[in-house]
């Protein structure tokens, strides 16, 4: 599974490269505001530098953070400040889909510089999100369908692996994977894990890749620190889910470093493209407007079904009323403070 991860994460990369590129060829763009004494492109690219490495940085501290958190007793998985925590991350992640992605997308594929036709006569932001969202959930279920009759025998925790392998061989006996619902459990947080990611690499790119177009230094400065935070705070979402789905550590290692690159890449693609690419041409605004819009459907449906529904319809939250009152407490934390960021980022 993590291969498979791993090879729809270049593919992207690929594809964002070539669209890119070709929205740059672009002839036709709109009026940008050029004469804005704010852009400064000698000025802008020093903080784009700045950019590239406190993300990078930030990013890697976010994502991080949750696989180290075994080390601390009250961090652990089963207890319940994991929970809230989680509920906070997943409640960031949930306002990074409505208030950031979805609104982007509708700006750009709204824009006087497309044509009346179809782009202002139907919704495709709406539409786009709808089929991701519908998309996702297959992706979901036929994942989990597959890997569970190719484990019929169950899953164990990939770091349990080598630790069975040694009681074979001690003790001359090996009874075999947990079977039930703790090897469900599991598959389940792997597939989160995976689709998890694949949607927050598709925002972060864009993201990435609009900041390192732009030469506007009144933009670029607030945008970093939001950014910064942005990212911290996704992390903390996604480096749960990855903690939740045990992998060993060369997955769990490519899956931090995919996450803390993609934005860093966007920028330094933007940067490379600055003196082409347009962030207002035709095809730069439907490329990344769909692109956003797909993202967005992605991460709303993770975050309502398979974050919070998950876990506020489960057995522990299920059997205290008080901690699901904190725990909603920590997602209108969450996504309240991830709202607020949408005034700079």
């Amino acid at each position: 599974m993590g291969s498979s991860l791993i090879k729809l994460i270049s593919i992207f990369f690929i594809l964002i490269t070539i669209f890119t590129s070709q929205a740059a060829s672009q002839s036709d763009e709109c009026e940008s505001e050029s004469n804005s004494s704010c852009n400064n492109k000698s000025a802008a690219l020093p903080l784009k530098l700045i950019a590239i490495a406190s993300i990078l940085v930030t990013s890697m501290i976010g994502v991080c953070l949750p696989l180290f958190s075994r080390s601390i007793p009250a961090l652990s998985p089963d207890r319940n400040l994991f929970i809230i925590v989680k509920a906070f991350a997943s409640g960031i992640i949930l306002a990074t889909g409505f208030m950031h992605v979805l609104p982007d997308s509708f700006d750009m594929l709204w824009s006087p510089c497309l044509t009346e036709n179809p782009w202002h006569k139907f919704p495709f932001t709406g539409f786009v999100a709808m089929l991701s969202a519908i998309f996702t959930l297959m992706v979901d279920s036929i994942a989990t369908s597959l890997y569970t009759k190719k484990n019929k025998a169950g899953i164990i925790p990939e770091d349990q692996v080598a630790d069975e392998a040694a009681v074979t061989t001690t003790q001359g006996h090996f009874h075999g994977p947990k079977i039930g619902t703790e090897g469900s459990q599991l598959l389940r947080y792997r597939v989160v894990a995976m689709v998890l990611e694949l949607g927050i690499v598709v925002h972060s790119v864009v993201i990435g890749l609009s900041m390192g177009a732009s030469n506007n230094t009144c933009t670029i400065k607030p945008l970093v620190a939001a950014l910064c935070f942005h990212q911290m705070f996704e992390g903390l979402g996604l480096g749960g889910c990855i903690l939740q789905a045990e992998y060993k550590f060369l997955k769990k290692a490519l899956m931090v470093f995919f996450f803390s690159v993609t934005t860093p890449f966007g920028i330094a693609l933007g940067i490379a493209l600055s003196k082409t690419y347009k962030e207002n041409s035709p095809t730069a605004l439907i490329t990344v407007g769909l692109l956003n819009a797909s993202s967005a459907g992605l991460l709303i449906n993770m975050a309502l079904v398979d974050l919070l529904s998950a876990d506020f319809l489960g057995p522990k939250l299920q059997g205290s009323i008080k901690l699901q009152i904190k725990s909603y407490v920590a997602v209108l934390l969450g996504a309240g403070g991830m709202s607020l960021m949408a005034k700079w980022a």
